[in-house]
């Protein structure tokens, strides 16, 4: 779809956008100014990232994918970057089927050890009967050992799966944890039970359940599914401790459902190179969030740390390239931001791509994927972020969730590892707000964003391989 959207400053307003008009909305640039010396000044004063994302908590919120909320955080990213010189702004549309989550998400544990639990549904659940349903619980450790269990052993009753998710600086944990809530609902309802209940996947110890996407296998009739906090679910499996054989019953009741096909949209802007036959350095994040957080950390603040970086460049001088910023849309549910973009300019050759979307905590690891075949520029990007405490990695980067594009043109892509070690105590929960981000933290992104995106737009050449540019993009597939 390769039709875009431009929405004006009149229908914003029409909207009730509120926000403020800046005078200087074109960047002084300035060839005397140097890409260091405004990498390190965003060290001590970010004059961007922290406007946006406190701007879009702020004024817009929860931001659910193809919702009239999601629709408002689209213009108002649209105002923020024209108000601030970029160029080409748009809101490219693309249709989604949505999903919403109702007002009714209750959960009582009803024998032997009668009590109420934190309960709201995953992505794509169903809703249970109205009034709810009751039935025995039937305790699962793993994924793997829900997998292992005889098919129809869960005829009429419903599953429940834990895991144990640690910290962990590169938050690769979430491979382990995260299957409980992506497959574990499909599953269970293969094997016949009425409805899946999962320990949250996350870190943290507030009553605050966390949400995110799970799905069924085709074939498999969806049933409820619902994450528990993860209080709620160490007291649930406390229960089976000492049940002693008596069967422990939960009544649950979700009122989610699908309110079938909706608009969504990608927000992209650029900052204009001077040679418009180089290939487009890409800078990524994603717009929506779900509906229970405004999102600061997941991603606000990721697409505050793009748009700034890409301002940062232009204070050097016109880029060689051009810059641009992709502010995905309905990324939580299922990518079809990415997948849109990269459906409509799949025929127009990225030079690179990069993505902020894993909070707003400090910057520790660069990789990229083209650490072999243009090593020089590999070792000049290590080399120049090194003084900002990130170190280089022989790992090679395979990209954020919305680089479909440089996937499906095998292109070049560079991931700036962040330190994920709080970011599953608010990863879809309530507590992703605008106080849980340390402005110190977010000016260090900043910087090194910069640094790269400016190494990345002044490269005349091949990215990925250090020599001449091609003369047609890769496809997917090559």
């Amino acid at each position: 779809m390769k039709k875009t959207l431009l929405i004006s400053a009149a229908s914003l307003f029409t909207l009730g956008f509120s926000a403020p008009l800046l005078a200087d909305a074109h960047v002084e640039q300035s060839a005397d100014t140097s890409l260091d010396e405004v990498a390190n000044a965003a060290l001590e004063n970010d004059a961007y990232a922290w406007e946006f994302v406190e701007g879009v908590t702020t004024e817009v919120g929860p931001r659910q994918a193809g919702t009239e909320a999601e629709a408002r955080g689209r213009a108002w990213a649209v105002q923020w970057l024209t108000d601030h010189g970029f160029d080409n702004v748009a809101d490219e549309p693309f249709e989604m089927t949505t999903w919403v989550p109702g007002d009714i998400a209750r959960a009582r544990v009803t024998a032997p050890f009668a009590q109420d639990m934190v309960i709201l549904p995953l992505g794509n659940s169903v809703a249970t009967p109205i009034g709810g349903m009751e039935a025995e619980v039937v305790f699962f450790r793993t994924v793997d050992e829900l997998r292992a269990a005889p098919d129809g052993s869960l005829d009429g009753k419903i599953a429940y799966i834990s895991h144990q998710m640690r910290r962990s600086m590169d938050g690769s944990h979430y491979g382990f944890a995260g299957p409980a809530r992506w497959v574990a609902s499909g599953i269970a309802s293969s094997k016949g039970a009425v409805a899946t209940v999962i320990k949250s996947v996350g870190t943290d110890h507030h009553r605050n359940p966390h949400v995110g996407g799970t799905g069924w296998p085709e074939g498999v009739t969806p049933t409820p599914a619902g994450a528990l906090s993860l209080p709620d679910a160490e007291n649930l499996e406390r229960m089976f401790e000492r049940a002693d054989g008596r069967a422990i019953t939960m009544r649950i009741e979700l009122n989610p459902e699908s309110i079938g096909t909706t608009m969504s949209g990608n927000v992209v802007g650029e900052i204009v190179g001077r040679n418009p036959s180089l290939p487009p350095v890409l800078l990524a994040c994603h717009l929506d969030s779900w509906w229970n957080a405004p999102g600061a950390f997941d991603d606000g603040a990721g697409c505050g740390i793009a748009a700034a970086a890409a301002l940062n460049v232009q204070k050097t001088g016109q880029p060689l390239r051009t810059i641009r910023v992709l502010f995905a849309g309905a990324e939580e549910v299922g990518l079809f931001g990415s997948t849109a973009y990269s459906a409509a300019h799949i025929d127009e050759p990225i030079g690179v791509g990069l993505e902020s979307d894993f909070g707003a905590d400090r910057v520790w690891r660069f990789e990229s994927n083209f650490r072999e075949t243009n090593p020089d520029l590999h070792a000049r990007l290590a080399g120049a972020i090194a003084q900002f405490g990130v170190a280089n990695s022989t790992i090679r980067a395979s990209g954020g969730a919305d680089l479909n594009i440089l996937r499906d043109q095998g292109g070049a892509i560079i991931d700036l590892q962040q330190d994920g070690t709080r970011y599953f105590d608010l990863h879809h929960t309530p507590d992703d707000t605008l106080d849980k981000i340390d402005p110190v933290q977010l000016r260090q992104n900043v910087a090194v964003w910069t640094m790269v995106a400016g190494i990345l737009a002044n490269e005349s050449g091949s990215i990925q391989t250090g020599g001449p540019i091609p003369s047609a993009p890769a496809t997917a597939g090559e």
